[in-house]
């Protein structure tokens, strides 16, 4: 992994962009993609991101990553001063009580809160015996005001904004080992500007728009209205997927963290076109890429929507995470290199007549 890699995926990581204010997110990969592609944005904050070698009438192959990231709004302040939240996305609620985390203020500012636990000396012996955890509705934050009109007055606390983990990046260089928030899906969104760099001045028989979409985790809503502006022939979706390898029986280990990207065949969402899946599985065999293959019961991905609307092929090269949708995540250089390299593999091979194979 190049230094400049690295630094894009620490400030993705770092980026405050939950559901619906994916502002930082956009703002970082344009900075990062200026010199080689062209951009337009619409109204939901999805980016389209343009190859400046296309030439129309080839195939549209639409590269996608979510922009967004697993968050909370708040929904009111209470008297004494704390504030009711609700959750942007899927979160463990079981991470949350404890949270150091962000709010952004009236005046564009982050100030900092916590998301309260009850100390154990204030806990029935029912809440004891199932570790204090509520519902998020029933969480607060607490940025240390002691009434609504402090919270208001002198913090600028407003209803309607954003709230994100207070995590910051941090690299373990020697072991090649990431540690962050958001990785799901920030990693993906490092990997696909790196192929539109990477690609930027090659000769391909696909023309190649991306998309940074909004809104993934609370139903891949951007990526509704980017189908319709891209019309893609064929998509490849990038995707920080949950690492299975700490908590499942081995037999059934699918996503280990360095194993390379996990292509899954189903998910909640989707079923994967099968003769695109198992060619992009033999490409990284024939061309000694890492790649894992799995069958999933839950989760939800990009690739249904673009499936659904366009009948586009697609396929989800997902960069294994261990603890998504948490405040703290883990993630691997070895996995986002091999996910480059599988991508790229793919790209190049792609022509009207293999697509119109699958």
């Amino acid at each position: 992994m190049t230094e400049r890699e690295r630094r894009l995926i620490e400030s993705l990581s770092n980026a405050k962009a939950p559901s619906g204010f994916e502002d930082e997110t956009v703002a970082i990969v344009r900075e990062a993609l200026q010199d080689v592609c062209d951009f337009e944005e619409d109204g939901l904050r999805n980016l389209y991101i343009r190859r400046r070698r296309n030439t129309g009438g080839k195939p549209v192959l639409m590269l996608d990553a979510h922009s967004d990231e697993v968050g909370c709004m708040v929904h009111s302040i209470r008297p004494n001063g704390t504030l009711r939240i609700v959750g942007l996305g899927g979160w463990n609620k079981a991470t949350l009580p404890g949270t150091q985390v962000l709010i952004r203020n009236r005046d564009g500012e982050w100030i900092p809160g916590c998301i309260a636990a009850k100390p154990p000396h204030f806990m029935s012996a029912e809440e004891k015996a199932h570790g204090g955890i509520a519902e998020i509705r029933d969480l607060c934050v607490d940025v240390g005001a002691t009434s609504q009109e402090e919270a208001e007055n002198v913090f600028g606390v407003r209803i309607g904004e954003p709230v994100v983990p207070a995590t910051r990046f941090s690299a373990d260089e020697r072991n090649g080992l990431l540690f962050g928030k958001a990785f799901d899906c920030r990693i993906g969104c490092a990997a696909l500007a790196e192929v539109m760099r990477t690609i930027a001045d090659e000769d391909l028989n696909v023309d190649v728009v991306a998309s940074l979409s909004s809104q993934e985790e609370v139903g891949e809503r951007g990526a509704k209205a980017a189908v319709n502006r891209i019309r893609p022939d064929i998509a490849i979706v990038f995707e920080g997927c949950p690492a299975d390898d700490t908590f499942t029986e081995p037999y059934a280990v699918q996503t280990r963290l360095k194993g390379g990207p996990m292509l899954r065949f189903m998910d909640v969402s989707v079923i994967i076109n099968p003769r695109y899946q198992r060619f992009a599985l033999d490409l990284a065999a024939q061309e000694g890429i890492a790649a894992q293959a799995s069958v999933r019961e839950g989760g939800g991905n990009d690739a249904a929507v673009i499936q659904q609307l366009s009948g586009a092929p697609a396929i989800v090269l997902g960069v294994p995470v261990r603890y998504i949708h948490t405040p703290a995540c883990i993630a691997s250089e070895f996995d986002y290199e091999e996910t480059v390299r599988l991508a790229l593999a793919i790209i190049r091979r792609l022509d009207a007549a293999r697509i119109k194979s699958f």
